[in-house]
C-alpha cells in the first residue's frame, strides 16, 4: 500500500506549459487575476501548522498573480468543512484549496458517510510537497529514540496516552502501536499548540504531529523527534531516522496538493498550476518547505487527480489496519 509518485521529467512541465498557451486566456498568469480577490482556503485554525503553510502560498502566489489572495480558516471534521465548502464554491479560480491530499483521501474512509466524494467533487491543480508526519516526545523526556519509546510504553501496560492533531498523525500512531504490539489512548488535540502544554509536562508519552509544528519546536528547544513516517530518511530531515529503521514497517509518506471545484474550466486550472509551478521553482520556497519537513513536489493537473484516487484506496487499508472506527 505504498504511494506511487508519478516520476516527473522536465518534458512533463514544458508539455504542461505549451498546453496552458494554447488554452484561452493564458495571458492571465503572468497578468494576474482580473478583478475579485483569490480565497485560499485552510482547514485549519491561524496559528496552526497547516495555516503557516497557506499563508505562505498565499503572499507568493498574490506576487504571482498581480492580485490580492487572502486565507479563509475553515477548521472541523477533519477538513471535511473546508473541502465541502471549495467544492460547492463557484469553479471559476477564486477559491483554492490548500491542504494535504493524504488527509483529504483518507476521509473517505474515516467517515461513514462523507460529504462529498473528493475524487469527484473537487479537481487537482499541483503539488506542493512530500512530507512525512513525525514521533516525538518532550525535549527533557529520558526517551531518546522509538526503540526506547516502545519499552516505555510496554512497560506503562496499556495506560500510556498520545497526542494528535490531524487524520495522518493518527493513523500513523495507531499504525505504529499495532505494529511494535503496545497501546496507547489518543488524545485529540484541534491543532499542534493545543498539545504543546501537556507533551511538554509528560501528560503525554509522545505525539504524533505535522512536520511544520513539530520541527518549529524542535528549534525552540521543546520537542525531541524521534521518527519520521515516511519509508526512508527525507531529503529536509536527514537526521531524523525512519520508523522502518527501527524494525517497524511504516510507509507513510504524505503529500500536500492545490484543489478547485470539479467543473473548474480546464484553462484556469492551468493558469494556477503554472502559477504554483513558478512559485515552487523558487529557491526561497524549497528552503521554506525543507525548513518544516518537506520536500517540494511537483506535477500536471492529471498527475494530481490519479494520486489523490490512488491515496484514497490507499488508506482504506491504512484505516482498517489501524483499527480506526468511522465517524
Amino acid at each position: 500500500m505504498t504511494a506511487q509518485f508519478p516520476k516527473l521529467t522536465r518534458r512533463t512541465f514544458v508539455a504542461a506549459a505549451a498546453t496552458a498557451a494554447a488554452l484561452p486566456g493564458a495571458a492571465f498568469a503572468q497578468s494576474g487575476y482580473p478583478g475579485d480577490t483569490i480565497t485560499f482556503v485552510c482547514a485549519f485554525p491561524a496559528g496552526s501548522g497547516a495555516d503557516v503553510l497557506v499563508r505562505y502560498f498565499s503572499e507568493k502566489v498574490a506576487a504571482v498573480a498581480k492580485q490580492t489572495v487572502i486565507v479563509e480558516n475553515k477548521p472541523g471534521a477533519n477538513g471535511n468543512i473546508a473541502a465541502e465548502y471549495v467544492s460547492r464554491a463557484k469553479p471559476d479560480g477564486y477559491t483554492v484549496y490548500v491542504h494535504s491530499g493524504t488527509s483529504t483521501a483518507a476521509n473517505m474512509s474515516l467517515f461513514k458517510k462523507p460529504p462529498i466524494d473528493v475524487t469527484k467533487a473537487l479537481r487537482g491543480v499541483q503539488f506542493i510537497n512530500k512530507q512525512p508526519f513525525m514521533i516525538a516526545v518532550a525535549a527533557d523526556s529520558p526517551i531518546k529514540d522509538v526503540n526506547e519509546l516502545t519499552q516505555h510504553l510496554k512497560a506503562k501496560g496499556g495506560e500510556a496516552t498520545y497526542g494528535s492533531t490531524a487524520t495522518s498523525g493518527k493513523v500513523l500512531a495507531e499504525v505504529y502501536l499495532q505494529l511494535a504490539g503496545v497501546s496507547a489512548t489518543e488524545v485529540a488535540y484541534k491543532t499542534g499548540p493545543d498539545s504543546l502544554n501537556d507533551i511538554v509536562s509528560g501528560q503525554l508519552d509522545f505525539a504524533a504531529l505535522d512536520p511544520v509544528f513539530a520541527l518549529s519546536q524542535q528549534r525552540e528547544g521543546r520537542l525531541r523527534l524521534l521518527a519520521v513516517g515516511s519509508p526512508e530518511r527525507m531529503k529536509s530531515t536527514p537526521d531524523i531516522p525512519a520508523l522502518k529503521e527501527y524494525g517497524v514497517n511504516v510507509d507513510q509518506l504524505g503529500w500536500w496538493g492545490v484543489f478547485v471545484p470539479a467543473k473548474t474550466p480546464d484553462d484556469i486550472v492551468m493558469k494556477l498550476n503554472a502559477m504554483f509551478q513558478e512559485v515552487l521553482d523558487n529557491p526561497e520556497t524549497e528552503a521554506f518547505l525543507n525548513k518544516f519537513g518537506g520536500d517540494v513536489y511537483t506535477g500536471t493537473p492529471k498527475e494530481v487527480d490519479e494520486l489523490l484516487s490512488k491515496t484514497v484506496e490507499e488508506w482504506r487499508g491504512y484505516v482498517a489496519q489501524a483499527k480506526i472506527p468511522q465517524n
